[in-house]
């Protein structure tokens, strides 16, 4: 098995990012503005906290974005905001030809999107479906791989796609990649970038969209009322968290590299094989020797892991996580369910990650060498 993680920043970089987030903030807001919570309520003539509005725009002047919009709903209610921008009920949406994001499924379904279903992964097929289908109105491209055989570039595809339909208008759902790499799809000619500020160190269910002017005016128009507002202390909150991820991703980077060496260097018995994989998150996808997938990730719990995720590197989510692979990669691959983990190290060390592995790995070992000795008593 191969597999294609995409590139993230290094620490120096993540500095880099964190440093350019502060000199904005400095020219937007007084000290002692940013020193406070942040506003609430519809304020006459913006219909929304003046802190929200501030905020868009460190965000737009951050990202090199036209305009930039706070939304409820984290990254589903992101992307959804932006697929009502520019489709109706019955048009066709070019997507990758992979199990979609389940959240997305149901935001297509239920607006009576069509999707229309293409290899990313090749310019030939994608040169072919849009020639058969006139009709498509747009794209949406995730960044974090949807199979573990993805290798598509991102940028190349948006490029292709606008050089074969400049019409279209193209959406990147950059949950999990946000901050981690070098760039957002509007760099690369995407009229609509999403993603959730939870993921980020935010605040839950707080999204962000960014790109197009005209398109994110249209959905601020949708959001009129005072209850759809991101109020400013969220706002505010969503911000503080942005200055930190970018360096904590970095880091966590730096981790998972060095527990795919440590495993593949045979540092753990009954590891076969560990692979990095953007999967959602940039994760470290470990292949045991035995189908004791359950047993291992049941004992490394007890151990001290985290067995589910939160927000996905949310602000929670401190302790390293050992999770079941992603419901689109087995989706795509349902065998892998029984031999293959995956670990988000969070906050930890490669050598807590291990130590927790190891003793799940030698814990379940232990249950089946038992389990199978009772069968064979029962036997005789």
């Amino acid at each position: 098995m191969e597999t294609f993680p995409l590139e993230s920043l290094s620490v120096e970089e993540a500095m880099k990012q964190q440093f350019k987030l502060v000199d904005i903030i400095t020219k937007h807001f007084t000290g002692e503005e940013f020193l406070s919570a942040g506003d609430l309520g519809v304020v006459k003539g913006l219909n929304k906290p003046r802190y929200t509005q501030k905020t868009e725009k460190i965000l737009a002047e951050f990202f090199g974005s036209e305009k930039a919009l706070l939304v409820r709903g984290a990254g589903t209610g992101a992307l959804r905001y932006s697929f009502i921008s520019f489709l109706k009920p019955g048009d066709e949406l070019l997507v990758h030809d992979a199990p979609l994001y389940p959240t997305t499924k149901v935001s297509l379904q239920s607006m009576g999107i069509h999707p229309v279903y293409v290899n990313f992964n090749d310019e030939k097929a994608m040169a072919r479906v849009l020639r058969e289908n006139p009709n498509i109105k747009g794209a949406l491209i995730q960044r974090a791989r949807q199979k573990i055989n993805d290798c598509y570039n991102f940028g190349e595809v948006i490029n292709l796609l606008k050089s074969l339909n400049p019409a279209l208008t193209i959406v990147t759902d950059e949950n999990y990649t946000a901050m981690k790499t070098k760039h957002v799809g509007i760099q690369y000619g995407a009229d609509l970038v999403t993603f959730s500020l939870f993921k980020l160190l935010g605040p839950e269910g707080i999204g962000l969209i960014l790109g197009s002017a005209d398109l994110l005016t249209k959905i601020e128009k949708f959001n009129y009322s005072g209850g759809s507002q991101v109020q400013g202390h969220e706002a505010m909150e969503a911000l503080r968290g942005l200055v930190y991820a970018p360096v904590m991703l970095a880091i966590q980077a730096e981790v998972n590299e060095e527990i795919v060496q440590q495993l593949n260097a045979g540092k753990v018995t009954g590891v076969a094989k560990a692979y990095l994989a953007n999967a959602q998150s940039k994760v470290v996808l470990v292949e045991l020797t035995e189908p004791i997938a359950d047993r291992v990730l049941y004992y490394a719990n007890k151990l001290g892991a985290a067995p589910h995720p939160i927000g996905a590197e949310s602000k929670y989510e401190i302790v390293p996580m050992f999770y079941r692979v992603s419901s689109t990669f087995l989706q795509a691959n349902p065998e892998l369910g029984k031999k293959m983990i995956r670990i988000n190290p969070m906050r930890s060390g490669a050598n807590t990650v291990l130590r927790i592995l190891s003793t799940a790995i030698e814990k379940a070992f232990t249950e089946q060498k038992l389990s199978g000795e009772n069968r064979s008593w029962g036997k005789e």
